[in-house]
């Protein structure tokens, strides 16, 4: 199976659910781009991360970790997001002592805000992408559409007048497939990724 790299696009605060976040991963050589919901501690460690002008006074967990490994010269490779099961994503991390590479199991929040202190790569599997991934038109994933390009978005995205908007999967079950992926569409382009997200894992659960 072939690995794609990703890179991080951002992180959105869940409208819908307090305490969550969407991490937003995006494809390095495409337009597609993979939320995963995570916890609002590892939210805030990432978004530190990725400010590398803000250092909080004593180290995050995430920071420990890196110092410790630092100290015994551990090197964290790479990370590799390698399984999706019921909407839950695993990974691993690729470490390496003394020329030895070892394969350590994490919660994938956790290997992302890892692999920004070590300056790792971020990959997946071809397959998973294929399953999770949202795929947006010519250039949406890199720009914001002009305000012409959304109206004609939201005029040909528009719901059926009798689709309760929420974001409880007890309703998602009640929708028929077309009506997902039309819901989903919206998401997307709403930037909503968190509910994106949940509403890519019912699709992907009746498929």
């Amino acid at each position: 199976m072939s690995l794609v790299r990703l890179n991080i696009k951002g992180i959105s605060y869940s409208q819908t659910q307090n305490g969550a976040y969407a991490l937003i991963l995006s494809e390095a050589d495409g337009e597609r781009k993979l939320p995963i919901v995570i916890g609002a501690f590892e939210a805030q460690s990432i978004a530190i991360a990725l400010e590398k002008e803000i250092k909080p006074p004593r180290p995050l967990t995430h920071d420990l970790f890196k110092n410790f490994a630092d100290r015994f010269e551990i090197t964290v490779k790479q990370v590799i997001i390698h399984k999706l099961v019921d909407g839950v994503f695993y990974s691993s991390l690729i470490c390496e002592r003394d020329k030895i590479e070892e394969i350590v199991d994490a919660r994938t929040s956790d290997a992302i805000a890892l692999a920004l202190r070590f300056d790792a790569p971020i990959f997946t599997y071809k397959n998973i992408l294929d399953k999770a991934g949202i795929f947006l038109k010519g250039d949406e994933a890199e720009q914001a559409p002009s305000e012409k390009q959304e109206e004609e978005i939201i005029s040909e995205e528009l719901l059926p007048d009798d689709i309760d908007i929420k974001s409880d999967d007890t309703n998602y079950k009640k929708l028929s497939l077309d009506e997902l992926k039309t819901l989903l569409s919206q998401a997307v382009n709403n930037e909503d990724y968190e509910k994106a997200a949940r509403i890519r894992d019912e699709i992907s659960k009746r498929k």
